[in-house]
C-alpha cells in the first residue's frame, strides 16, 4: 500500500515522503495514528504543490545546517563520568551528556538528534557520536569519556 507520510518515522522515512509498506501496517498503526495517509491521485497532487512552495525554505533550513556542520567541524567533547579503579564507568554515557556537553559548547542540538555509534558507552576512552543537523547532513562528532 502507498502511503504518503504526514511526519518523521523512524526506518521509514521524513515527512511528505510517499513509501510502500504492508497493508496492515497502514491500516493498523500509522493512519489510526496519523503518521500517514493514503497516497490517492488527489493527495499526490496536492502534495507536490505543497513541496513545491516549500523547495525555497527547504533550501535555507539546509544551508543553515551546513553553516552549523561547519561550525562544529572537528570540535572534540570531553565527557567526565565515575568510574571504577579498572577504568568501569558506573551506568553508561548516552546521548543526554552528549547534548548537554555540545550546550555547553554553545550548540543547542536535540538529543534525539544524536546517534552514538557503540549501543553502550561503559568504558573511559575516545569514542564518535553523529549529529544529524538535517535529514541530509550529519555531523561526527568525537567525544572523550574521562574519569572524574
Amino acid at each position: 500500500m502507498e502511503i504518503i507520510l504526514l511526519q518523521d518515522v523512524a526506518n521509514l522515512g521524513s515527512k511528505d515522503d510517499i513509501v510502500t509498506v504492508k497493508n496492515g501496517y497502514a491500516r493498523n498503526y500509522l493512519i489510526p495514528k496519523k503518521y500517514a495517509t493514503c497516497a490517492t491521485a488527489s493527495a499526490k497532487k496536492v502534495l507536490a504543490e505543497n513541496i513545491r512552495q516549500r523547495a525555497h525554505k527547504e533550501a535555507k533550513i539546509k544551508a543553515d545546517a551546513e553553516a552549523l556542520a561547519k561550525q562544529m567541524e572537528g570540535i572534540t567533547l570531553t565527557i567526565g563520568a565515575k568510574t571504577s579503579s579498572t577504568g568501569k564507568i558506573f551506568g553508561s554515557v548516552n546521548t543526554i551528556q552528549i547534548a548537554e556537553a555540545l550546550a555547553a559548547k554553545g550548540f543547542a542540538i536535540e538529543r534525539k538528534n544524536i546517534v552514538m555509534k557503540e549501543d553502550l558507552v561503559k568504558e573511559v576512552g575516545t569514542y564518535t557520536a553523529e549529529v544529524k543537523l538535517h535529514k541530509e547532513v550529519r555531523v561526527p562528532i568525537a567525544f572523550e569519556v574521562i574519569s572524574e
